[in-house]
């Protein structure tokens, strides 16, 4: 046998498996396409024929992803972009937008369902957003059904260190979280942009785009990617934000004698209502499940001994109507109290209440900074940024 058969039978075998395999892929697709379309999930009271135009009559036009840009008649330099000592009090405030807003539900008289409702479409924006989130639409080929989903959409929860949300539109015209027994007609996902410590990166996107593709693939939706260098510039431009303003404020309390023995404190700071969290950590209670500060005892826990004391406020974390400052201070002015103690900075020179009390009004300052750009301290929105 010659090399010239031998080729020939080598590609007429390559382009017989090639044949077959399209053929399988193909029957593949149609058989997914059958069980879609006859799924006996369908057979929802909400799911009936004569349900269907109503349904599409309330669909909303969803929004455009909003950018952290000024107006471009201003041409003016984002909000974000400012150094966190330069005042932002002429920066473009921004109305905070909400998914609901796109599909109004008419007027009826208040009832604890609308209640329910109306805490359904906040949650929903809490956890899609479109100031911090890229926003990441999918278009579903029918309705389905929570139950179904869920189970997919658990299996895109992180990019990174970036948390990935998912939310659907309704039957009833309003944006949810998908919860099971949830009926959603369109489905809106989203990437947050930034955290603490990192802005969405390429790879980060990269990996986000090819395993949306496959949970969309897998429920029977196409998404809408947005252009990758868009992202970049709105994660870059949150995070300088999120840098520029990740302000944790401290005053210390230093021994007037002999170092602390820790036994001793413990007692103390117990009585002074401190809690222990199961990392070591010593922290104030806000009453509501959160904390107002911290406090550390600047030794590891082989010591038995400390002479220092730092209270610890994470400042865009503690909302300005609970006076998380104010708090602090007047904590540490009990402990020097009940330790002989002074109040000091961290050069060990004395903080006088003339001096506190300018901290407490640049405080004030960093509030409105944050209050300027929509993400007002305390604020869900800023917890997701600042963790």
């Amino acid at each position: 046998m010659t090399d010239l058969q031998i080729t020939l039978f080598g590609a007429g075998g390559v382009f017989i498996v090639g044949v077959f395999s399209y053929n399988k892929w193909q029957e593949y697709k149609a058989k997914k396409s059958v069980e879609r379309a006859f799924s006996t999930d369908h057979d929802d009271v909400l799911m009936r024929e004569g349900d269907a135009p109503a349904v599409e009559a309330q669909e909303p036009v969803l929004r455009q992803e909003p950018r952290f840009d000024a107006a471009p008649a201003a041409k003016a330099e984002p909000s974000f972009g400012a150094p966190p000592a330069a005042p932002v009090s002429d920066a473009p405030v921004h109305a905070e937008p909400s998914l609901a807003d796109a599909d109004p539900v008419p007027a009826t008289p208040a009832a604890p369902a609308q209640q329910e409702v109306s805490a359904a479409s906040e949650q929903a924006t809490s956890l899609v957003d479109p100031l911090i989130d890229c926003l990441l639409p999918l278009s579903l080929e029918a309705p389905v059904r929570g139950d179904k989903i869920l189970p997919v959409l658990q299996t895109l929860r992180l990019v990174g260190n970036k948390p990935v949300h998912f939310i659907g539109l309704h039957v009833n015209g309003d944006w949810e979280p998908i919860t099971h027994g949830g009926v959603y007609t369109k489905m809106q996902g989203g990437v947050q942009l930034a955290s603490r410590s990192t802005a969405l990166n390429e790879l980060e996107y990269s990996e986000l785009v090819t395993r949306l593709r496959g949970v969309a693939d897998e429920i029977g939706a196409e998404p809408e990617v947005p252009d990758m260098m868009e992202v970049m510039a709105e994660a870059r431009n949150l995070h300088r934000f999120v840098a520029g303003h990740d302000a944790q404020l401290g005053v210390n309390l230093h021994t007037n004698g002999a170092p602390w023995a820790i036994s001793t404190l413990l007692f103390a700071l117990e009585k002074q209502g401190f809690d222990v969290r199961p990392d070591g950590r010593f922290v104030m209670p806000d009453g509501e499940g959160g904390y107002l500060f911290s406090l550390s005892t600047n030794v590891t826990l082989a010591e038995e001994t400390t002479p220092r004391l730092t209270l610890l406020l994470d400042v865009p974390c503690v909302a300005p109507a609970r006076d998380g400052f104010g708090a602090m201070v007047a904590c540490a002015k009990a402990l020097v109290g009940r330790l002989d103690a002074t109040i000091v900075d961290d050069y060990n020179q004395a903080l006088s209440d003339a001096a506190l009390a300018e901290i407490a009004g640049q405080v004030q300052e960093f509030y409105q900074e944050m209050d300027a750009a929509d993400i007002p301290a305390g604020s869900t929105r800023a917890l997701r940024l600042f963790s």
